[in-house]
């Protein structure tokens, strides 16, 4: 039940029963915060609760919104370019628009998620970009395929900030990597159902005197509309308001988040969770966002390069379209299962203590030498195995390091507002990626793509250098902290929870 059905017309009987369970729960807050007596609480059981009726739907709505803005590659090889006239550029403006928008619109998007509620506002977004596919079915010119993906990087926008901000109001910082990725992964399986599904749609070819191309959209966005639909009723909101825990578990749930930090600071402080325009202010003006969003275009620029022109490259290699559409699919299912492996052990890393920056570093290593291998096999000529293997392996490297970079970002802001805020900046800048990687891929450069490999290589040389520079600042800022004088005495527990991740009492993970 969504956080909808959790609403009925309400009874006298049921007004009673609510506000005894509301009164259960305050209680059971109060009690939480002056005894920490969870004792009754099956720990392991309430997150694997969570997991089960959050991860599978969220994966869900992020496989669709990786879909639908993805297939735009599927759909190229298919005869899109052909049908629009479109010039030889005009594939990679139509495709960079959506990032533009998407970028533009992040932020606000974030906002409103607590204001409107996650299990309202996440399915509307989905309805609106489902609706802004189909009419991708339907374009009949190279303006109207513009105007139309720019309105799905607007409607888009909200969904993946969003749902990594929504996990961080549910599961604690050493916890995050593993459900980042269940998510995400989500989007390396859409990238292989979409070449799947395109292989079998485009058999529609004709039907209804459409192109199989314009099918693919078609189908693709009436069934993001019916999934939204459903998730209106699926989605809970936050846990304290969940009606799948028990009062007890809820009062956990609410406690353990709202002190995670005290671990760090070995006294219990809440954190700020009041709106203050100021905590937008220092999230866009935090220092280690900008080193993380070079980190970000490290990774994205494969990942979009990735997920739009793999078709293409896979086709330029000398297959026919249809097995250019299934070869993608192993490489994306392997991805899917590397970034949970790696997650694991990422969190696993967290909670004793450990460093989480080696489980992007090293699979950025990767990704480097998949594209590496990409362009000495295109600049060899003839060996299109060569090329594959590298694709395969960047591919491998870039679905688990993108879920640890948003989760390494997200455990070193502190205040929930300033969190939100500072995710959605750090997403949606690095997703201005996209939008630079939407052009690496000239028709020009074909079949070899130098330019686009060397690009790809460079971005990611520049995202591990960031990823040093991260955790070498972290270390000295922690060193320093730790070195001073001042252990926070002379603050009080709000200023310090104010002051957030800057507080002389905080540490940065590594």
């Amino acid at each position: 039940m969504s956080s909808l059905a959790e609403k009925p017309v309400s009874t006298g009987q049921e007004d009673d029963d609510v506000q005894g369970e509301k009164v259960t729960l305050e209680h059971g807050l109060n009690a939480a915060e002056r005894h920490e007596d969870f004792s009754g609480v099956d720990e392991k059981k309430t997150l694997r609760k969570m997991d089960i009726r959050l991860i599978p739907v969220l994966a869900v709505l992020y496989l669709l919104s990786f879909l639908d803005r993805g297939n735009i590659g599927n759909a190229k090889i298919q005869g899109l370019t052909r049908d629009l006239h479109l010039s030889t550029n005009g594939y990679n403006i139509a495709a960079t628009v959506f990032f533009l928008t998407y970028f533009a619109f992040e932020i606000p998007s974030n906002l409103l998620l607590k204001r409107f509620r996650p299990s309202v506002w996440l399915p509307s977004i989905m309805i609106a970009w489902g609706a802004c596919t189909v009419c991708l079915g339907v374009v009949n010119d190279f303006h109207s395929l513009v105007v139309v993906r720019i309105c799905l990087g607007i409607t888009e926008a909200g969904l993946y900030p969003g749902v990594a901000y929504y996990l961080t109001m549910w599961y604690c910082t050493n916890e995050m990597a593993l459900r980042q990725g269940l998510f995400f992964s989500a989007a390396s399986v859409a990238g292989a159902f979409s070449g799947l599904l395109a292989y079998l749609i485009v058999k529609m070819n004709g039907v209804g005197g459409y192109a199989g191309w314009r099918w693919i959209f078609i189908l693709e966005g009436l069934l993001t509309v019916v999934v939204a639909i459903a998730a209106l009723f699926l989605l809970y909101d936050f846990p304290e308001t969940a009606s799948f825990l028990t009062p007890e578990e809820r009062a956990w749930a609410v406690h353990r988040l709202k002190y995670q930090g005290s671990s760090r600071v070995g006294r219990m402080i809440a954190e700020n969770n009041k709106f203050r325009w100021r905590d937008v202010v220092n999230a866009v003006t935090d220092w280690q966002l900008y080193l993380g969003v070079l980190m970000y275009w490290g990774i994205v620029c494969p990942l979009y390069g990735i997920s739009l022109f793999l078709p293409t490259i896979i086709d330029e290699l000398g297959y026919t379209a249809a097995i250019a559409q299934l070869l993608t699919v192993p490489i994306y299912i392997t991805a899917a299962a590397l970034t949970l492996v790696v997650c694991y052990f990422s969190d696993k890393a967290a909670k004793a203590g450990k460093s989480r920056s080696p489980y992007i570093f090293f699979p950025m290593c990767a990704i480097l030498i998949g594209f590496i291998m990409a362009i000495a096999g295109s600049a060899a000529g003839n060996v299109p195995g060569v090329v594959y293997a590298g694709v395969f392996i960047a591919t491998c490297g870039i679905y688990p390091a993108f879920p640890g970079n948003i989760t390494w970002l997200s455990n070193n802001l502190a205040g929930s507002y300033k969190r939100a805020a500072g995710m959605a900046f750090h997403i949606g800048v690095g997703n201005l990626g996209g939008a630079m990687a939407s052009n690496f891929y000239r028709q020009v450069d074909a079949p070899k793509f130098l330019l686009g490999h060397g690009l790809e290589i460079m971005f990611c040389v520049i995202g591990m250098i960031a990823l040093v520079a991260l955790r070498i600042s972290y270390m000295r800022i922690n060193k320093t902290r730790d070195m001073a004088e001042d252990d926070g005495s002379d603050n009080s527990d709000q200023q310090l929870s104010e002051m957030g991740d800057r507080a002389p009492t905080f540490r940065y993970q590594l």
